[in-house]
């Protein structure tokens, strides 16, 4: 299954010399299937409308564009580590399932 992944997650990840490097080789052309998803207009009121329905804020934002890729795509499996956001935000989306991951 393709993997997309919102830019601005890139962002959020993104955190000085060293570290970038490797969340440069994710997206990488030499990874086959992950993809990402840069935000336009529509992509923009999509995220609204997700964080509207959420009754959320702006500290939501990043998350919220990952519950609009699996929206985008019509349902799939989002995967993170702060599953009550992403449960709050994905409540109305019947087709995503949710996955945490474990804290160690």
């Amino acid at each position: 299954h393709e993997v997309v992944v919102p830019t601005v997650i890139l962002a959020e990840l993104y955190r000085g010399c060293g570290h970038d490097e490797m969340i440069d080789v994710m997206p990488s052309r030499e990874v086959a299937g992950v993809a990402l998803r840069n935000t336009d207009r529509w992509w923009a009121r999509l995220v609204g409308a997700i964080l509207s329905a959420a009754g959320a804020g702006s500290e939501d934002l990043a998350d919220a564009h990952v519950v609009a890729v699996a929206t985008e795509a019509g349902g799939g499996v989002v995967v993170s580590g702060d599953p009550a956001d992403m449960t709050r935000l994905a409540a109305p989306f019947r087709t995503i399932v949710l996955e945490a991951i474990p804290s160690n």
